[in-house]
């Protein structure tokens, strides 16, 4: 058993990925998060694997394919209900009782499962176990714990792990228990848009009551877009539905009343109070986050953080100042992510910076822009080559002031002055794109396709010499004639 206070990313084999973004956020400043802690992945595999049929079952379950829908959903029920009948030990029912009783002993809690595969920057398994609300009392508690230890082995979740190469038996599963909020609005939070992957916006989804029915799905909340500190677009739900907490325990939906349906769930005030919030939570973690909040009058708390894991990644850059990137291979009509080998070898080859991301490469094309000469030249080329990726940069250059230009930027080079380093020349294409024009005819000499095949074999040959001692014995060359072509220009 672990409270909130003691637990850290270094936790996550103990605590499972959404207690240990829990503890996280309990430790930045200005972020509330309710009470709580967790019944530890050690407490699951004792209590578990106390019981010969559960190991027996896993077996059978390591062996089904992910297609035989019918075996998973067999088997895995089976393992779900050897779960639930698992006996709580007496020392762990006696540590649940006096951590509830450091909660408040007759106050509601959240009952939430944490798996160990949770929440990872390259896997989402969000949704996949179970979580309760308004669970009251060590027995009613116990039982939610051994409920959220069954939902490991959900068909779907079992259907997931096949697919993507999990273990069954290297995934533990923690359960959080944690102070229950009950708030008047409540919903989610991307601190970079997951569809268009801007970084520089906030958004934010609401409704009225508790989260549940708005991310699960069953009904629309509010959408704000914050950027910049202020909100620039508003689209109010008619919210029809809201999830409340039942007097008996657990969660009631109830309809929303009349005057409430299309009142904004938030002001635009608390809307960029909350996004301001979302950026701290980002800046502590690193990435970009996907937040689960609630509101209690003009208080907010955050309930869950997880890392956003559609996002194309970026280019890396310490410098605080805008950038626009163009994919050298786009320009190629290469749309596929490259090898390490591939990138390495492009690089080796162009006197020009290119940055990596997401297996390909780009160049920064933003000093190029500074200029009216580079900004005239770059659009000619890009909008000649591929009308969509000019479309792209004239949007950017609509952005107002997201370019610094020799406009705005006193002392930026002009078109005399060679752009800076990673840069194409001003008024020429970046690497990888299309001239603006075509270049002068050259007069056909024949000596020229001599001396490039001479240079290509002189430069194979002290290849070859180089790396004999680091890849064997040279292959022995077939008898034959040989030919030579020169190097593409690529």
């Amino acid at each position: 058993m672990i409270d909130f206070a003691h637990i850290d990313a270094a936790n996550v084999a103990e605590v499972g990925g959404k207690g240990a973004a829990l503890g996280e956020l309990a430790r930045i400043d200005g972020v509330r998060v309710p009470n709580g802690f967790c019944v530890t992945t050690d407490a699951f595999r004792r209590m578990v694997g106390a019981v010969p049929p559960i190991g027996a079952l896993l077996d059978r379950l390591a062996r089904v394919a992910a297609e035989d829908r019918a075996a998973i959903r067999a088997l895995s029920a089976e393992v779900r209900r050897a779960v639930e009948d698992v006996a709580v030990h007496d020392a762990l029912a006696a540590q649940v009782g006096e951590a509830l009783t450091r909660l408040g002993a007759d106050g509601a809690c959240a009952v939430r499962s944490s798996a160990t595969a949770e929440d990872l920057p390259t896997a989402s398994f969000a949704g996949q176990q179970d979580s309760y609300l308004n669970v009251t009392g060590p027995d009613a508690v116990l039982r939610h714990v051994r409920l959220c230890w069954a939902s490991l082995f959900t068909e779907r979740a079992v259907t997931y792990r096949v697919r993507n190469g999990f273990d069954h038996r290297g995934i533990g599963m923690a359960v959080v228990v944690q102070r229950m909020v009950f708030p008047d609005a409540a919903g989610t939070m991307f601190t970079a848009d997951p569809v268009t992957s801007n970084r520089g916006t906030v958004t934010v989804e609401a409704g009225w009551g508790l989260g549940e029915a708005l991310v699960s799905g069953r009904v629309c909340g509010d959408v704000y877009t914050v950027r910049d500190g202020r909100v620039v677009s508003t689209a109010i739900a008619d919210k029809t539905l809201v999830a409340l907490a039942s007097p008996g325990g657990g969660v009631q939906e109830a309809p929303v009343e009349p005057e409430l349906r299309t009142r904004p769930a938030l002001t635009a005030a608390q809307a960029v109070r909350l996004a301001r919030l979302g950026r701290s939570v980002e800046a502590h973690f690193g990435r970009p986050q996907d937040i689960e909040w609630c509101r209690v009058g003009d208080d907010f708390h955050v309930v869950q953080s997880r890392p956003i894991t559609t996002l194309f990644p970026i280019p890396p850059s310490e410098d605080g100042e805008n950038h626009v990137y163009v994919s050298v291979g786009h320009q190629q009509m290469m749309t596929d992510a490259m090898k390490p080998l591939g990138l390495s070898f492009w690089q080796m080859t162009t006197p020009r910076r290119m940055h990596e991301a997401g297996g390909r490469l780009f160049v920064d094309v933003a000093p190029l822009l500074a200029t009216s000469a580079g900004r005239a030249g770059l659009m000619e080329a890009l909008g000649g080559s591929d009308p969509l990726l000019g479309d792209a940069m004239r949007t950017v250059l609509d952005r107002d002031g997201f370019v610094r230009t020799d406009d705005d930027a006193p002392g930026t080079p002009d078109a005399s002055t060679s752009p800076p380093t990673g840069t194409a020349p001003a008024g020429e294409p970046p690497a990888g794109t299309a001239p603006a024009a075509p270049p002068a005819p050259v007069d056909a000499d024949p000596a020229l396709v001599h001396e490039l095949i001479r240079a290509g074999e002189a430069s194979v040959a002290t290849l070859r010499s180089r790396i004999r001692d680091l890849s064997g014995p040279p292959t022995p060359t077939p008898a034959g004639p040989r030919c030579s072509s020169p190097s593409p220009a690529w």
